[in-house]
């Protein structure tokens, strides 16, 4: 006789089982809700500021998803197909001079923030030095040739816009990689492990495929959320007070960069948008946009580590800053 039947000839209850809450009870439960508050629902759907907050974040997605989904497939590659012994013999063996080289590879890539973030993710596991990887996860979303073509073509009257976007951008990734020398942490890099050991190939690459879509995707998610956000909270006419400011509109639109934290292949037209601020405010924002922006350091934060994305951040910011400054004063 078991335990059970022998509680109940006790005279004990018989043990309940908990029914657990699923996805048709939590349906009915919202269906129900929204029959019982639809007049309010209603009005906040029509909501203006409602409706810009949901053009503002599906713009950032639709922009972002496909380069972030081709940024994770070519990582995958990287970390399964190609052999770590390539990038000893691609980079040279002296990380002072993998940066700049790692830098220039940036303009081969077709791509923006959201998909360099986990490319150079693999490259740090394929043993390829830190400072080198970081280099090129900044200037590959800014110096690439989509990117380059569409800045020219957003400021057809000032083609010396991309001259100092290319250099500035070149700038600042390498001053970013050697620093990261001078100064980074090994401890300050905590990727995520992958539990692919010992799997096929095919196999590895889309395990790796999915964990980072899963991984940076839900990063992106937060990030374009708060960037709408803030698209609908910031009044406009603040934008309009400090444009006649020389260096509050530096400071003023390299801040709009990092909170409207819009694709780098869009920015150029955003930034053309701005005329009533000046070429060099202008071109301060379209540095630090790819570099620094709500949804990138949310990704950074989820592949590289909070601790990272805490310090890397704010140092880019500075230096793009004032680098874009220092540009500008020489070729704009």
């Amino acid at each position: 006789m078991s335990p059970q039947t022998e509680a109940v000839h006790d005279g004990q209850t018989s043990p309940t089982r908990t029914r657990r809450i699923g996805s048709v009870e939590v349906l009915a439960v919202v269906l129900v809700l929204l029959v019982v508050f639809r007049g309010p629902v209603s009005a906040a759907i029509s909501s203006p500021r409602l409706q810009t907050w949901t053009t503002v974040f599906v713009s950032v997605m639709v922009q972002a998803v496909p380069f972030l989904v081709f940024g994770v497939v070519l990582s995958a590659v990287i970390a399964v197909f190609v052999p770590a012994s390539f990038w000893a013999r691609a980079l040279p063996r002296h990380p002072a001079l993998a940066v700049p080289v790692a830098s220039a590879a940036g303009v081969v890539l077709p791509g923006c923030e959201c998909g360099a973030v986990p490319i150079a993710g693999s490259l740090i596991r394929r043993g390829v030095t830190p400072a080198a990887a970081l280099a090129f996860l900044l200037a590959a979303p800014s110096i690439n040739p989509i990117v380059l073509t569409a800045t020219a073509v957003a400021f057809p009257a000032n083609p010396e816009m991309v001259l100092g976007r290319g250099v500035a951008s070149l700038i600042v990734a390498m001053i970013m990689g050697w620093l990261w020398l001078r100064l980074g942490k090994t401890e300050w890099i905590r990727l995520p492990h992958r539990h692919d050991d010992g799997a096929t190939k095919l196999v590895a690459f889309w395990a790796a495929v999915r964990h980072d879509v899963v991984h940076a995707g839900g990063f992106l998610v937060l990030g374009a959320m708060a960037a709408a956000t803030i698209n609908v909270v910031v009044p406009e006419r603040w934008l309009l007070t400090l444009a006649d400011k020389p260096v509050l509109s530096v400071l003023a639109l390299a801040l709009l960069a990092v909170l409207l934290s819009i694709c780098s292949e869009a920015d150029a037209f955003v930034a053309a948008s701005l005329s009533q601020f000046s070429l060099t405010a202008r071109l301060a924002f379209l540095v630090v946009g790819p570099m620094v922006d709500l949804k990138l350091v949310s990704m950074q934060a989820g592949v590289f580590g909070r601790r990272f994305a805490a310090r890397f951040s704010p140092a880019t910011f500075i230096v793009a800053v004032l680098v874009a400054v220092g540009v500008a004063a020489v070729v704009l």
